[in-house]
């Protein structure tokens, strides 16, 4: 019996090659996609979950009385952790960046460079207690115990030694200065995970335990704990509130709180070791998209399959004039619905294949292959084609076990039932429902991007290029040499030594004294380090008082607006010449001048309040503007006077521009995946129409051939088809219109600063579906109405 169905299922399929072909790309696109947003989901919940002892490790969070959180953390607090709180295992960790590291010869003598621009950490031996990380060579508990120990990862140690083997015992040279010994051998680090090491050293050589600051915070530095398996977070909570008042000045504002490992990867307010998280939010969102474009998908399959049962009304008729009951007639439709469905998932695997990575790159994270061939997503597959199968198959195949068989053998089965016909317009309308809220969607984001790109941050970026070097008392002696040197180039209008450009990731935060007063500020504050040509390069606005000068005994300090205002003054004057202290007097000075609000940080964030000041030996890198219409020339110039003053050093650079850029990332991969998604949608949904214009066409076909007999031009005809599916588009957009209107207003309250929603995007999504629409109809539209009446009117 199986056999039969299958085979007549065959070569019914085969008879109609034109529907199984449109059927199956529906349902092949609509799977794939399903497929590949659920190894996308399934891989962004797995991040961290194999550590054995997940449920018990949390990260230490910074709390401030409005209930706004940080990850960073002081410096001393670790080891006062520790002491204070027994009970827990305390993991600290602080990582660097653009880290430059050789690799000595036998001679002694450098014979490689590399540069890690991430990846490199200090943290103690505890952490490898709480997590799960495999070694190859080394002993966890003694790899990081002298401070000249470092522990690399199985890709380091091929990448500087050629085979991992050949790594321990071996010497490196970490910014020409610390020499380590390889002490141990990590096995590659998983992509599911936000540690992705490639340089471990000891926490305790940091010297951070020693200070005494409670206050400033570095967003490098972080702190794991573990819980003792007797004892809840909330207990430990209490006890940290109790710490705080302890550590920190009785009116700061501040405390502790515990956020559990499985919460990390998922905090996309705070920054993880990645840098890379994402929401809960953002997961249902895939999810709904998932499930509305495999919807999609199968209300084309019923469309065509209705569509097509015109053509097969005869063959039910022969059907059940021998015998065939309903029951058997609708399992012969499953049958077929159901070896379409089989070939679109195959299909579906060997385009995911093809397409994960591309769309790992363009999300960010690591999709392999293997990902698609295991348990979990074998279920998938069989569930989804299942649920498919019914969703797809059930409707049509009732229709077409209803065929009455002598109406059916005479050819007059017209499709007359009302409830059938109102379904599909239905299915049009939450086809386009679907992809008129995606369209406008993404038109929204795209303007959002464009205004990020757009809007002034309160200085000039453009032609600014960044050169990162070591700080250390050999490089910051060259720095007037190397000033004037670089001055001396044709290309090389301005330079500046600082700490970090205007806007940047990673702000260092601290409290000030004001003015004499007994407390800190209950707020943290931005320091950026740097010399008297800062603002100049920059093109910095003052608004009252004059730019910084460098001497070595006098500090003088520049705030911006903000600060002012939340110093509690309403006059930028009225704050010059009042003193600022920080820690605990180890820097004071008076305050020179006040400059114009600038964004230090993205305009998703408001700006903060911030002070500049000259600290030379914290200078970083070098801002060079340089002449656009000499690009090459000018990085190749400055290239060769580097390695003239910093042979040692790799030459690295970015243009401040880009730097910028980078802050909109998680926004951009958004784009790219929403303009996806509604091409897809579109795509689908013309199916859709297509499946239903060519229902009405054979349905019409003599009505046709009577209207060109009478003298109707291929003008009214396609009219005459268009105009209900215009209709049933602009009900579509007028339910759309509201919920996209809802999700991108809630999208766009997580920026500061955002684009107002202007009504001509909701028009431009419209009309575009519209004429979209309208392409697809007019094609069968136009077939139909060019069809020699004489054929269509053949039979009567």
């Amino acid at each position: 019996m199986i056999r039969n169905y299958l085979k007549t299922a065959f070569r019914s399929l085969w008879r109609n090659k034109g529907y199984t072909f449109i059927n199956v790309a529906g349902l092949t696109t609509g799977i794939t996609v399903c497929l590949i947003i659920f190894i996308v989901i399934r891989f962004e919940l797995s991040f961290d979950a194999f550590h054995p002892k997940k449920d018990r490790i949390y990260r230490v969070m910074l709390k401030n009385g409005k209930g706004e959180t940080a990850s960073s953390i002081p410096a001393p607090m670790p080891a006062a952790l520790k002491s204070d709180v027994p009970s827990l295992e305390v993991a600290p960790l602080f990582a660097l960046s653009d880290i430059q590291i050789a690799v000595p010869g036998t001679n002694g003598e450098v014979s490689k460079r590399f540069k890690e621009d991430k990846g490199v950490v200090y943290t103690s031996p505890s952490f490898f207690e709480m997590f799960n990380f495999p070694w190859l060579a080394g002993n966890p508990a003694t790899a990081l115990k002298e401070p000249n120990s470092t522990v690399i990862t199985q890709a380091i140690a091929e990448k500087y030694f050629g085979n991992w083997k050949n790594a321990m015992g071996k010497s490196l040279n970490i910014e020409n200065g610390l020499i380590v010994t390889v002490t141990g051998i990590l096995a590659n680090i998983p992509t599911n995970t936000d540690f992705q090491f490639r340089m471990v050293l000891p926490y305790h050589r940091t010297g951070l335990s020693a200070s005494k600051d409670w206050i400033s915070i570095n967003s490098a530095h972080t702190c794991y704990v573990m819980l003792p398996g007797n004892t809840t977070a909330a207990a430990i909570d209490k006890q940290l509130d109790v710490f705080a008042k302890k550590y920190r000045p009785a009116d700061n504002l501040y405390s502790y709180a515990l956020q559990s490992l499985g919460d990390v990867h998922f905090d996309s307010t705070t920054l993880n070791f990645s840098e890379r998280s994402i929401s809960h939010e953002r997961i249902r969102t895939l999810w709904l998209i998932a499930a509305f474009i495999l919807g999609i998908a199968c209300v084309n399959f019923i469309n065509l399959s209705t569509a097509q049962a015109v053509n097969r009304s005869k063959e039910i008729g022969v059907r059940k004039v021998l015998g065939s009951n309903k029951g058997q007639i609708h399992l012969q439709f499953l049958m077929e619905t159901f070896m379409l469905v089989l070939i679109a998932v195959v299909m579906a695997v060997g385009i995911a294949g093809m397409v994960l990575k591309p769309v790992g790159n363009m999300l960010g994270i690591t999709l392999s292959l293997h990902l698609l061939f295991t348990p979990v997503i074998l279920l998938f597959l069989l569930i989804t084609t299942l649920i498919v199968t019914f969703l797809a198959g059930f409707y049509p195949a009732l229709v077409l076990s209803g065929f009455n068989p002598l109406a059916a053998l005479k050819s007059r089965f017209a499709a007359k039932n009302t409830t059938g016909i109102s379904l599909r317009r239905g299915l049009v309308i939450f086809q386009f429902i679907i992809a008129q809220v995606l369209i406008i969607g993404t038109l929204l984001l795209i303007k959002q991007l464009d205004y990020f790109t757009k809007t002034p941050m309160g200085f000039n970026s453009t032609a600014v290029v960044n050169v990162p070097f070591r700080n250390d008392s050999a490089n910051i002696s060259k720095l007037n040499y190397l000033r004037n040197q670089l001055l001396q180039v044709k290309e090389v209008s301005q330079v500046s030594f600082n700490s970090a450009p205007p806007a940047s990731i990673g702000n260092w935060w601290t409290g000030i004294r004001f003015n004499h007063a007994v407390k800190e500020t209950d707020f943290s504050i931005i320091s950026k380090w740097v010399d008297t040509d800062y603002l100049s390069i920059y093109q910095i606005q003052l608004l009252a008082g004059r730019n910084i000068t460098t001497t070595d005994s006098i500090k003088e300090f520049l705030i911006n607006e903000t600060l002012v205002k939340k110093l509690g003054y309403h006059d930028p004057g009225e704050v010059l010449h009042k003193e600022i202290d920080l820690w605990d007097g180890f820097i004071k000075g008076t305050v020179v001048g006040v400059v114009k609000d600038f964004h230090s940080e993205s305009l998703k964030e408001a700006i903060a309040p911030l002070f500049i000041a000259s600290r030379k030996e914290v200078y970083n890198q070098a801002a060079i503007r340089i002449s656009t219409a000499q690009l090459p020339a000018a990085i190749k110039n400055i290239e060769k006077l580097w390695a003239a003053t910093f042979p040692n050093l790799i030459f690295e650079y970015q243009f401040t521009d880009d730097q910028i850029a980078n802050f909109y990332q998680e926004e951009n991969q958004l784009s790219q995946l929403y303009k996806t998604f509604s091409l897809i949608a579109i795509f689908l949904s013309c199916l859709g129409l297509y499946g239903l214009v060519s229902f009405m066409t054979t349905q019409r076909i003599k009505e046709v051939g009577i209207r060109k007999v009478l003298g109707a031009s291929a003008g009214s005809i396609v009219y005459l088809f268009s105009k209900e599916f215009v209709i049933l588009i602009i009900i579509a957009f007028f339910m759309a219109a509201p919920i996209a209107w809802y999700i991108m207003h809630q999208w766009l309250q997580h920026f500061v600063y955002h684009i107002d929603i202007s009504w001509w995007i909701f028009v431009a999504g419209g009309a575009g579906s519209v004429i979209i629409a309208l392409t697809t109809i007019s094609f069968k539209a136009l077939k139909a109405a060019f069809t020699n009446p004489v054929d269509s009117l053949r039979s009567e």
